[in-house]
């Protein structure tokens, strides 16, 4: 159970688990080429095992930040086909590790769009999900403008999946906007949000909407983001983080490619659910 103990506002287990899942968010700055893109990941989920990860989180758009929006749909793969695709299956089995490419540019019933869809690897190398983004990252504010939904097919499906270490809920960047989302997801012990949030969007509202969604669902958050420059003139705001089912921020990178790395402790989220059962008291019926 919990005692009155707290770091920096997270209560603490009176005993902790001598045991918990390593996990990695790969931070990147990705550019047009998807050779160069995959190499660069190579080299960061390698530093992420070699520091005993388990589960690595790519970015959203890990593979390809295009001159133009409309370059990914040069790129994109037929699922189940492709380099980007056999680089994640391959990578996963030859580690060892659950692998999620944050979003990889897949064929539409719409020649002129993709979907953006995340895609998890098993250890074996065997995809075991994918999600199709469903909310459309659309501003125009302070000179700034973009539209997806010119270049990407929305998704329709809500998509989990149970793993070894947990449920998985799945989502991408805006999605973090939509707390119903992850409602209907149900239970989850971890949500993943991969993401490229813009600088003025991610500076205003990044961390809140991390965080939100972790306190919500009294999960963990594992948040890779896009983090810098890129060639054709955008900014990235960064920040890739792990939440703990608290809100607390366990580890974050402000800029520029690494890894982020953290323990999640299911003993410690199970007691927190245990004491504060918060998911139990919601009366979707009421509403």
């Amino acid at each position: 159970m919990l005692n009155d103990t707290t770091i920096h506002g997270r209560p603490v287990l009176e005993k902790e688990s001598d045991s918990g899942l390593r996990v990695a968010a790969i931070q990147m700055a990705s550019g047009p080429s998807v050779s160069a893109n995959l190499e660069e990941a190579t080299r960061l989920i390698e530093d992420a095992v070699a520091q005993h990860a388990k589960l690595v989180v790519l970015p959203e758009y890990f593979c390809i930040f295009g001159m133009r929006d409309t370059d990914k749909l040069s790129v994109m793969e037929k699922p189940g086909d492709g380099q980007i695709q056999s680089f994640l299956s391959e990578t996963a089995k030859r580690l060892g590790i659950w692998l999620v490419g944050g979003s990889v540019p897949l064929e539409s019933p719409d020649p002129a769009k993709v979907y953006n869809s995340c895609l998890v690897y098993a250890d074996d190398g065997q995809q075991v999900a994918r999600y199709d983004k469903i909310h459309l990252f659309g501003l125009k504010l302070r000179g700034e403008q973009y539209a997806e939904e010119k270049t990407i097919q929305a998704g329709d499906k809500v998509v989990t999946v149970d793993a070894p270490f947990g449920r998985l809920g799945l989502s991408i960047c805006y999605d973090l906007r939509f707390p119903e989302l992850y409602r209907m997801m149900g239970n989850v012990d971890i949500i993943l949000a991969p993401s490229a949030f813009t600088a003025m969007t991610g500076k205003a509202h990044w961390e809140i909407l991390v965080r939100a969604r972790a306190v919500e669902n009294m999960a963990y958050v594992i948040a890779p983001a896009q983090g810098g420059y890129h060639v054709n003139g955008r900014e990235t705001h960064g920040d890739s983080m792990i939440v703990d089912p608290w809100g607390a921020v366990m580890a974050r990178l402000p800029r520029g490619p690494g890894v982020v790395m953290a323990t999640l402790d299911p003993e410690y989220q199970a007691s927190l659910r245990a004491n504060l059962p918060a998911l139990e008291h919601r009366s979707l019926h009421n509403y």
